[in-house]
C-alpha cells in the first residue's frame, strides 16, 4: 500500500482530500454536540435529538479520517514518525476517545434527567469542553505534521 500511496500520482492528494472531508464531518459535528453539552447553543433542542442526528455523521467522518489517515501514513511513515507533532496528535486522539467512552458509558446514561435543560450538569459540560479542546488540538497537531 505504501508504494501505491507514494507512486500513484493522485493517490496522496485524493487521500488527503478524503481526510480533510472526514475531519470536517468529525470535528464539525463534535463541536455542535459539545456546544450543546456546554449549554452554549441550542438550549431549546433536547440533547438526545442533537446526539441522535449529529453523532452518526461524526462516526462516518472519523472512519473516513482514520482510513485515509492510515493510508497516507503508510506513504510517509518515516516523516510522520520523526515529527514532534505526531505524539501530540495521537495522544489527543487517545484523550478524545477516552472522553467519549467516559461520556457515553457514564455521564450520558442519566441523560433522561437533564436532556431538556438549557445548561446540562457540570459533568456533561466538562465532557463537552474537553472534547472540543482535544479535537481542535488534534486538528492543529495534524497540521503541524507537515511542518515540524
Amino acid at each position: 500500500m505504501a508504494i501505491w500511496v507514494r507512486m500513484v500520482p493522485h493517490a496522496y492528494p485524493l487521500l488527503e482530500s478524503l481526510h480533510i472531508l472526514g475531519i470536517g464531518m468529525l470535528i464539525g459535528g463534535a463541536i455542535v454536540v459539545d456546544l450543546r453539552l456546554m449549554g452554549l447553543g441550542g438550549g431549546h433542542v433536547p440533547v438526545t435529538m442533537v446526539t441522535r442526528n449529529v453523532l452518526p455523521l461524526c462516526f462516518i467522518g472519523f472512519a473516513a479520517a482514520a482510513i485515509s489517515g492510515g493510508l497516507m501514513f503508510t506513504g510517509i511513515a518515516r516523516a510522520v514518525g520523526l515529527s514532534a507533532a505526531a505524539p501530540w496528535k495521537l495522544g489527543l486522539i487517545l484523550i478524545s476517545g477516552v472522553n467519549i467512552l467516559i461520556f457515553h458509558f457514564g455521564i450520558y446514561r442519566s441523560v433522561d434527567a437533564w436532556e431538556q435543560a438549557a445548561v446540562p450538569p457540570w459533568p456533561a459540560r466538562v465532557a463537552g469542553a474537553l472534547s472540543m479542546i482535544s479535537w481542535i488540538g488534534v486538528l492543529v497537531a495534524g497540521r503541524y505534521l507537515a511542518y515540524i
